[in-house]
């Protein structure tokens, strides 16, 4: 009871709090003058429309208009007549019961600066910037350029750095607090994993209700900082991300991963492969969305002779709801998270239960209870509330 009188309190507290005068949009609702309902439903959270304008490069059926650029007198130069930015603010109150409560104010827990836009026909750009990420300067995570059609065949390319795991579940999307687990296991002493990396993305949609069909080419090394001869990869290998995914009428999509790597740290070689399988049910207001990934990795621990593969498995099970439709205020969601392998200490297994409030289209205040009963840090409940802005 003093767990809920502690949610309903603080969650009452914000919406007191909430300026009625922000009324701010982001980038691309700003840009075409659409409410943000158009593309998110609640955001960041993407709608059939949303994935569709992303996937042509930030336009509306692949066109844009005149007044976007400014009139040089060269027909050879796209100059945008404005430099498109926005913000976003993710600020928490957290009471973490793992041994002994601590009530934390993380405000802000994130601040983020986004820009994207069309450079030129079938040319756009992405990327944001973390001014403070968990209380650290973060810098670029998402940063690419992405061109559309290319050459004719229907390929788009996206090159720069984004989350490996962007095909499957986008972690920039999800409405939880708990975060996608088994996207970031990394077993012994290995590096690669699924999250941020350098590298070229491309995807093709087979026509006439083809399967999507993606390939990654990744460093595998991250994004750290490039070494003393400018170099970021710090070894001789590629990684490749190969995923296939078919629509199943209007309410079914399936989905298979497969990943292949390899890593050289202090000259010994760890060769990672992995494979997965996913589904999505999507019947408005309900959507299920599930993950199971395999990996397995034949020498994380660095021996000069390999004892045996180090196996690591996991599921992802999210749900959402929104209660009345695309306009109503109040949605929910639910997480599992579940990853088991033979190097303990990726262990971890979570169940959280995520309410949100949309204040304005572009203000969602959420409640989240999570228990985590397998983890390192042992078994533990953590209750959060907050809100997330952007304008």
């Amino acid at each position: 009871m003093r767990r809920i009188a502690f949610l309903i309190i603080i969650v009452g507290m914000f919406i007191s709090l909430v300026p009625v005068e922000l009324e701010g949009v982001p980038v691309f609702a700003r840009k075409h003058k659409l409410s943000c309902k158009t593309c998110h439903d609640p955001f960041p959270r993407l709608k059939p429309f949303g994935e569709e304008f992303a996937g042509n490069g930030f336009t509306i059926d692949g066109k844009v208009p005149s007044r976007y650029y400014k009139d040089t007198g060269d027909d050879k130069l796209s100059l945008l007549r404005s430099f498109p930015i926005a913000l976003r603010m993710d600020l928490f109150v957290t009471n973490n019961k793992s041994g002994s409560d601590v009530f934390d104010l993380s405000t802000p827990y994130n601040i983020k600066l986004v820009s994207g836009g069309v450079l030129a026909k079938n040319v756009s750009y992405y990327f944001y910037f973390f001014f403070a990420e968990r209380g650290e300067i973060a810098g670029l995570e998402d940063a690419f350029i992405m061109f559309n059609d290319v050459l004719g065949t229907g390929i788009s390319l996206a090159l720069g750095q984004f989350a490996i795991s962007d095909p499957l579940l986008k972690g920039e999307l999800k409405l939880t607090f708990e975060r996608y687990k088994i996207y970031r296991a990394r077993p012994g002493l290995s590096r690669l994993d699924l999250s941020y990396d350098r590298g070229l993305m491309l995807t093709y949609t087979i026509p006439k209700k083809g399967p999507d069909l993606t390939l990654e080419i990744l460093n595998g090394t991250g994004i750290h900082e490039a070494d003393d001869l400018r170099n970021f990869d710090d070894d001789s290998f590629k990684n490749f991300l190969g995923r296939i995914s078919q629509d199943l009428g209007k309410h079914f999509r399936i989905g298979a991963v497969a990943f292949h790597g390899k890593e050289s740290i202090y000259g010994i070689t760890n060769i990672v492969d992995m494979l997965g399988a996913d589904f999505t049910v999507s019947y408005y207001p309900l959507e299920i969305n599930f993950q199971y990934l395999e990996r397995r990795d034949d020498n994380p621990y660095l021996f000069s002779v390999s004892p045996g593969d180090v196996k690591t498995k996991g599921v992802i099970l999210e749900t959402i709801y929104t209660f009345g439709g695309v306009d109503s205020p109040w949605y929910c969601a639910g997480m599992y998270n579940w990853v088991d392998s033979d190097d303990e200490m990726q262990d971890y297994s979570s169940i959280a239960l995520h309410a949100g409030y949309i204040y304005r289209r572009n203000i969602r205040m959420i409640a989240e209870v999570d228990y985590v009963f397998n983890s390192t840090q042992g078994e533990y409940l953590r209750l959060i509330t907050g809100i997330i802005a952007a304008f």
